[in-house]
């Protein structure tokens, strides 16, 4: 018997579906048995009824959003400076690979904030929101532990939601003192 057969045998027979399994060599092609089963038995039941499709309509996937860059819902008219340009959002799946900044808690006091240093040009990185995991935790580990304020190098994929940019880490690396 070839393995798939084997192992689709031995389900059937855990499930009670057939009684006895018989393990041996391959026959010779004149005697082989042929690869469907009977029409009636249990397992060609069972095989039939795995195979149809369900009553239930079937699931349809999510069409990916298309839309132009949205503008950060934190710039324009909803910056604190009087006057700021409207910046837009950075795509999702874009990576930020080695930026320095800092960390600091969000207005509302439940997420975390990751604040670009000058980037030398027009200061036009608005602030990225952290997301949870093992990396962040470090980070709040080390800003406890810490007298000073801390710079990070960070690496990690952006996402967008909601007209924010947030970011996962995957590497986070503590700057030191100038």
């Amino acid at each position: 018997m070839r393995p798939s057969i084997i192992l689709i045998a031995m389900s059937l027979h855990a499930c009670g579906m057939l009684s006895t399994v018989a393990l041996s060599q391959p026959a010779s092609p004149a005697t082989q048995p042929a690869t469907q089963p009977a029409a009636g038995t249990p397992a060609a039941q069972m095989l039939d009824q795995m195979l149809r499709p369900s009553g239930q309509p079937s699931a349809k996937p999510l069409r990916p959003v298309t839309d132009a860059p949205a503008v950060d819902r934190t710039t324009g008219s909803a910056a604190v400076a009087p006057g700021a340009d409207a910046i837009a959002l950075q795509r999702e799946g874009t990576f930020l690979i080695d930026r320095v900044g800092r960390i600091a808690r969000a207005a509302d006091g439940q997420t975390v904030e990751f604040m670009f240093d000058s980037d030398g040009t027009a200061l036009q990185d608005p602030p990225v929101i952290v997301l949870p995991n093992l990396k962040l935790m470090a980070i709040e580990s080390a800003m406890k532990s810490s007298s000073r304020d801390l710079r990070f190098r960070i690496t990690g994929m952006l996402t967008e939601y909601n007209g924010r940019n947030y970011v996962l880490l995957d590497k986070v690396l503590v700057m030191p003192e100038q």
